[in-house]
């Protein structure tokens, strides 16, 4: 499978981007590479990406609603930027739902507009850091000052992702503590998150599962630990958005390989 090795967000992105990883193939079993996982994700990310030959991408990786399992490919450099919920929208120029369980060239959003910039990432080569700055350079460019709707989304999803691992309030009680009607906060996480409040906790939640289950432990135990009723609650949640139990997903019995 894919890992991700943290780095260091650059001053000028820090209000874009809520984290930089380098993603890179574990050294592959004999026969084959490994596996490439996509877990359910609720966040937006941008990735640059080259191939052997040389090539280089720029993409969108929207929300994903459940796990996806492919065929390894060989990319000798792959940087992920995962984007502020806040800052999504904004800078992508479109409703972050028209992205959803979708990965597509920036350029569609952006246009000609995007191609100085992919031609300046593909001069770089390898380099992470001159990646970063090009990026750098050009990202914040695209937020407008007006960050009083970025401060709310930002808000609304600390909110939800503080009540992972415990029983929520309604709805309604985050509205009011947000100071905005149910309707509104619906229809802010559609446009800027992409996705529904409730949705969004299902992924967090059993994002959080994945993260606490690689260090072994009872199930149930688990399943309390993670906000869930109770263990079966776990394992019909876990199958819906990861395609196997948790216990053949730990146990590396994955469902069959798609291509990319």
């Amino acid at each position: 499978m894919s890992i991700e090795v943290p780095m260091t967000v650059p001053d000028r992105l820090r209000p874009l981007v809520e984290a930089v990883s380098a993603l890179r193939a574990e050294d592959p079993a004999a026969g084959g590479r490994p596996p490439l996982v996509h877990l359910p994700d609720p966040g937006t990310s941008l990735i640059f990406r080259t191939s052997r030959a040389g090539h280089g991408d720029l993409l969108v990786m929207g929300p994903r609603t459940r796990a996806s399992y492919h065929v390894g490919k060989d990319l000798p450099f792959c940087l992920r930027l995962r984007l502020r919920p806040g800052a999504t929208r904004p800078l992508l120029g479109v409703p972050v739902s028209e992205v959803v369980d979708r990965v597509i060239p920036l350029g569609e959003l952006w246009g000609a507009s995007c191609a100085p910039l992919v031609a300046a990432l593909r001069r770089a080569g390898g380099d992470h850091g001159l990646v970063l700055r090009h990026l750098a350079a050009a990202l914040p460019a695209r937020i407008s000052a007006d960050g009083t709707r970025r401060e709310l989304v930002q808000a609304a999803v600390r909110a939800l992702r503080g009540r992972t691992g415990a029983r929520r309030e309604p709805l309604p009680a985050l509205a009011r503590h947000l100071a905005v009607s149910e309707r509104h906060l619906r229809g802010l996480f559609a446009d800027a998150v992409g996705l529904s409040p409730k949705r969004y906790e299902r992924i967090e939640r059993v994002r959080k599962a994945l993260a606490l289950g690689r260090a072994g432990g009872r199930w149930a135990d688990l399943a309390t630990d993670t906000g869930y009723y109770d263990q079966s609650h776990m394992t019909a949640e876990f199958r819906t958005l990861m395609g196997v139990t948790p216990a053949a997903y730990f146990q590396g019995r994955l469902p069959a390989l798609q291509p990319c």
